[in-house]
């Protein structure tokens, strides 16, 4: 994948209408339950729904769960799957599992301990459990729901009861999700008799999030679009703000911003002139607002290879290696793999099933609502590349760079929240902060967070990128807050700027002895960047560093480290 910014995976939470319907469903029970002053009965049984999340949504469907079992009289609760061991999970009678998949089939973030202890030779055996799972992905991976897939299947081996049969969820997951766990909740009704009635320790209280989604993002005013880059950088990075008028939306430092962009026009009107449908008004806007045609489906790749078997496509497909195949498809768009197939491509109305939904892009924001309160600011790198003859463009990147009109344009746009990557509580907390490129994005707002709230602790930043004369992107901000004494220490990596390639994980090695004091001392330690390879790199540098400075060698530092994420010390906001 290019790079394209502070880019989050994009999976959607409920809509206006899904959200009000469940929550007039569980107040209706709730209200039964109560009905004639009774005293609400305790719970029938426990449902423990555990979560794997990276965005926040299968969080939140957690809580969600929670709110529908306590409504129809069982006790329940949501717990991150990191912090469930073996035997604790052993002592469970019932479980829901909601876990997303992270990267190419990855557990996410925080639930790679819990997989790494359930897959073990040592892992107790699981006959007294019955389980459920919701898997939320997107099909445009090869390894779809795969984190859901493992954990349905390693339960069943260890011996646990399916519940109810798994259910994995695309993209627009709100519909299936909804009807699987009313499917799950009844299930639970029939099988514990539970009374229906709210628990009375426990009132059925659902998550509250923003009236605005992917399927109403509130128009916002874009007020500010400048360029922080310098002009002979290879890369164009971009500040944006966001007025959040009369949105009543409130953001914390960590979230994410999701973007509703559009499709170029030049692009779709290429696009049509090719199918033979130029001048189709009602296409060129669907085509514009509602359909991704910039990323081939893999449902179009086969049909364009059952279609053309001379084609190139179909070749490299052939081959059966899914590598070439990633190497063939990169930059390549629709317009690209319809131009291979030649006359057997398909037609316009032919094409359309196999468009996939044009989906929000979700950004890391790079404000603090206690310095910004009444904007949202992004830090964007626009992408931009190929031949002079055939220009390829991000499709959110460039759309807020160029089509979104400057300085006053409305773009669509709703809030994700990311409960578990932000400033630390504990005001006096050290804070280590690893953001090469526009990783640095959450951690701009961090500091202005910290800065705002006269926090006395400690603050390092690791940044880096290309050159120094042309990408230290906020330099006068960030020298601004190290004289102010918010930014403890800044430690640079300008990879270009030396014969020798110098990355941060470089600088993370050379103080290896200071990082990890302040490690012992209470440091939180957080990731923001490019996950295919500047987060394993870091994460490999900070166990050599811990490994160094303990001396007792790769198992003990990997088991500290481990502890570091099971005190969420150590999280990450990578893609």
């Amino acid at each position: 994948m290019p790079p394209t910014g502070s880019l989050i995976p994009a999976d959607a939470p409920f809509s206006a209408q899904q959200e009000a319907w469940l929550a007039g469903f569980i107040a209706g029970i709730a209200a039964a339950g109560r009905r004639d002053g009774a005293a609400a009965d305790a719970p029938a049984a426990t449902v423990d729904v555990l979560y794997g999340t990276q965005t926040g949504n299968a969080e939140f469907l957690a809580g969600e769960l929670v709110a529908g079992a306590r409504a129809r009289g069982l006790g329940g609760a949501a717990t991150a799957l990191d912090d469930v061991t073996p035997e604790r999970l052993a002592a469970m009678s019932h479980v829901i599992v909601v876990t997303s998949t992270y990267g190419e089939g990855e557990m996410p973030d925080n639930a790679g301990l819990f997989w790494e202890a359930l897959q073990a030779e040592t892992a107790p055996r699981l006959e007294g459990l019955r389980y459920a799972v919701l898997g939320l992905g997107d099909q445009g991976y090869d390894d779809f729901c795969q984190a859901a897939k493992l954990i349905d299947t390693r339960l069943e081996q260890l011996g646990a009861t399916r519940l109810h049969e798994r259910v994995d969820c695309d993209v627009d997951f709100e519909e299936p999700a909804a009807q699987w766990t009313a499917a799950v909740l009844e299930r639970l009704v029939a099988e514990t008799g539970a009374s229906g009635g709210t628990t009375e320790a426990s009132p059925a209280a659902a998550p509250q999030r923003s009236r605005w989604n992917k399927r109403d993002p509130y128009r916002s005013r874009l007020a500010v679009n400048r360029l922080l880059s310098a002009p002979r950088s290879a890369k164009e990075i971009r500040h944006y703000e966001f007025d959040l008028g009369d949105s009543g939306i409130t953001y914390a430092a960590g979230d994410a911003l999701a973007v509703v962009p559009v499709n170029d026009p030049a692009l779709v009107g290429e696009l049509l002139e090719h199918l033979g449908a130029g001048g189709d008004e009602e296409a060129a806007e669907l085509l514009r607002t509602e359909r991704e045609i910039r990323a081939p489906s893999k449902e179009l790749i086969a049909d364009l290879v059952e279609r053309a078997p001379s084609s190139e496509l179909a070749s490299v497909v052939a081959h059966g290696d899914r590598s070439d195949l990633d190497s063939w498809l990169w930059g390549r768009d629709v317009l690209d793999l319809l131009r291979d197939a030649g006359s057997a491509a398909p037609g316009l109305a032919e094409l359309l099933p196999f468009l996939r939904p044009l989906q929000a892009r979700q950004y890391s924001i790079s404000s603090s609502p206690l310095a910004h309160p009444d904007r949202i600011h992004l830090t964007v790198a626009s992408v931009r590349y190929g031949a002079p003859e055939r220009r390829y463009e991000g499709v959110a990147s460039t759309y807020l760079a160029d089509r979104a009109g400057g300085e006053g344009a409305a773009v669509g746009i709703y809030l994700q929240p990311n409960a578990s990557f932000g400033v630390p509580a504990d005001d006096d907390a050290p804070m280590v902060m690893i953001g090469p490129g526009t990783g640095i994005a959450p951690f701009r707002g961090f500091l202005h967070e910290r800065a705002a709230r006269g926090a006395a602790g400690r603050n390092w930043l690791f940044f880096g990128d290309q050159h120094r004369a042309t990408d230290f992107v906020y330099e006068d901000e960030l020298e601004d807050l190290r004289k102010r004494g918010v930014l403890t220490e800044l430690d640079l990596a300008f990879s270009r700027d030396q014969a020798e390639k110098v990355y941060v994980q470089t600088r993370m090695r050379e103080r290896s002895r200071e990082l990890y004091a302040w490690l012992e001392e209470g440091a939180h330690v957080y990731v923001c960047g490019d996950a295919s390879r500047m987060a394993r790199d870091v994460e490999a540098a900070l166990l050599s560093v811990i490994a160094e400075q303990r001396g007792r060698g790769d198992d003990d530092a990997a088991e500290y480290l481990a502890g570091l994420r099971r005190a969420k010390r150590y999280v990450r906001d990578v893609y």
